[in-house]
């Protein structure tokens, strides 16, 4: 049996029932209401239904997983590969949960639930992990980047904090997803929860639980340090949630503020999108032919062990069928390891004495590589994805530059009018603004483009540039 304490009892350690806080961020701070019968859902099952229903999860249908702009119905969009990443993870974590209740000694006196917390908050967080993706895949991070990076944007960025500079030159979805749960807008409303979830729940979505920029001399390579979790504008709003869940700081001894340890589900979070998007984004460069189908139904097969002449009860007479059947089984099979690995290692995460990914930890951690450098070699380097990728950069580069020259035109042009005129009114701001509010409505405006699909973000593109004329209504 494992125990509560750790070996060391002065050492720092985080605490499930403090991790596992059903308190909403950041307006309900009364954890118990008392009603006569027992509420349908859990807090944490409610959280995954707020994700399904807010429209900038809706708006992951039309944007890239990887083929841009699919034509076939068996190609994953950022929709479908968030909705299977959230059903891996309530697999990780109940099974995870289990095997802590049944292997840690009291545990299961404290926390009878663990097992089904563990599977809905995983859930709920794998379901919005890729909420504040922009259009284009992860090359619209690269181009939103860039933008910030060049002459272009100099006079826009030049009035700005090192921090707040490196928001925008090192843009990343993963703080801009932060962003989407936890922030309204004024002119939606007076509240300020955006999705109003529970601590839990954005403690493990969040993966990289720092800002853009720490002392040089606390960083290291663990991965839970390779990006940033967090803007400016919301560091206010992720040191309330690390307090409330008792996060540990990272390093314990550096003034580095705002920078901590993970939460320890957010490795299984890790874990699910790992499986996801090495498995899947396979069998869809498979599907469509880029990569080799004998050569890939074989590593498949390599990985759950099978004998090359492993009869099963099946005769398959579509290879697309067999790589359906071979996936499943695989997942299921890593599924299964990784929730044992989190189990054994969960003390470690705990004290943060650990952070390196589950799934490298795993025994077919090399063919998990190999079926990546496939993947990336055939599937991700091929034409068609590159040259949305290529396009990407001139689409959201020039919308930004287009609406950011609006926004601080001195001369206030008829032009400059227009453009902002065509800002939802909840991205505007208040108008040219002064030093104090440039980096807010540079936000806005990323807020904005990062949110549009693919195909917003070309037609937006392509009519301001008077290559298209909208059609009427």
């Amino acid at each position: 049996m494992l125990h509560l304490t750790p070996p060391d009892e002065n050492a720092p350690t985080m605490r499930w029932g403090q991790l596992l806080s059903r308190r909403r961020y950041p307006e309900q701070p009364q954890l118990h209401v008392v009603t006569e019968a027992a509420p349908v859902r859990g807090a944490f099952v409610a959280d995954y239904d707020r994700v399904v229903f807010s429209s900038a999860f809706r708006r992951l249908q039309r944007k890239t997983q990887v083929m841009p702009l699919p034509e076939t119905d068996f190609v994953h969009t950022r929709l479908t590969h968030s909705l299977e990443t959230a059903c891996v993870g309530r697999s990780l974590g109940r099974l995870g949960g289990r095997l802590l209740l049944e292997e840690t000694e009291g545990l299961a006196d404290e926390l009878p639930h663990l097992d089904s917390d563990f599977g809905d908050i995983v859930a709920a967080a794998c379901l919005a992990h890729d909420i504040g993706n922009p259009p284009f895949g992860h090359s619209g991070e690269d181009a939103i980047s860039a933008y910030f990076r060049s002459s272009a944007a100099e006079p826009f960025v030049r009035m700005l904090s090192e921090a707040q500079r490196a928001d925008l030159q090192h843009f990343e979805g993963n703080a801009a997803g932060f962003r989407v749960l936890t922030h309204t807008y004024a002119a939606h409303s007076s509240g300020s929860a955006g999705l109003g979830l529970t601590y839990a729940t954005l403690g493990a979505f969040s993966k990289y639980p720092r800002p853009s920029v720490v002392p040089e001399q606390a960083l290291t390579q663990s991965t839970s340090e390779k990006k940033y979790g967090y803007f400016q504008t919301e560091s206010a709003r992720f040191e309330e949630v690390a307090r409330e869940l008792g996060l540990l700081p990272k390093p314990a001894d550096s003034e580095a503020a705002g920078f901590y340890h993970r939460h320890p589900l957010a490795f299984l979070v890790e874990a699910a999108d790992d499986i996801c998007y090495r498995i899947i984004d396979f069998e869809d460069g498979l599907k469509l032919g880029l990569i080799p189908c004998d050569k890939g139904l074989a590593l498949l097969r390599d990985m759950l062990g099978d004998a090359p002449t492993r009869r099963g009860s099946v005769e398959w007479r579509d290879w697309r069928e067999e790589l359906g059947y071979l996936r499943a089984r695989l997942i299921n099979q890593l599924v299964q390891q990784t929730a044992r690995r989190f189990a054994d290692r969960a003390p470690q995460l705990l004290r943060g004495y650990l952070d390196e990914p589950l799934v490298r930890q795993l025994d077919c951690w090399e063919q998990l590589e190999e079926v990546q450098r496939l993947t990336a070699h055939h599937f991700y380097q091929s034409r068609p994805v590159l040259e949305i990728e290529a396009a990407g950069f001139e689409v959201l580069g020039g919308l930004l530059d287009a609406f950011l020259a609006a926004t601080f035109d001195p001369h206030d042009s008829a032009r400059s009018r227009k453009l902002r005129q065509l800002l939802p009114e909840q991205f505007r701001g208040t108008g040219p603004q002064q030093d104090a509010g440039a980096y807010e409505q540079i936000i806005l405006l990323t807020d904005y483009i990062g949110g549009l699909t693919d195909q917003n973000a070309l037609g937006l593109f392509r009519t301001i540039r008077g290559i298209d004329l909208p059609k009427g209504f």
